[in-house]
């Protein structure tokens, strides 16, 4: 193989590479992996640790809107 075409290779695979660790960086910032759906299900989680994990993550989302709001800045 040429030179070029290792270069465009690895340029190419450092691109894509960054793609998807941008991806997954929004996908964990967003919450997009936080399960909600296990919280709605009460009567299978109804443990006390499974509680403890519920008011934990309530206080994730209020801090998160806490923060959201604080650093909200109207347009001039």
């Amino acid at each position: 193989m040429s030179e070029g075409i290792v270069i465009m290779m690895i340029a190419v695979s450092t691109f894509l590479g960054a793609i998807g660790l941008l991806a997954l960086l929004w996908a964990v910032r967003t919450g997009q992996f936080d399960d909600h759906s296990k919280f709605i299900d009460a009567v299978r989680h109804d443990n006390e640790e499974d509680l403890q994990d519920a008011v934990m993550m309530q206080k994730k989302r209020e801090a998160y809107k806490k923060k959201k709001e604080k650093n909200y800045r109207p347009l001039d």
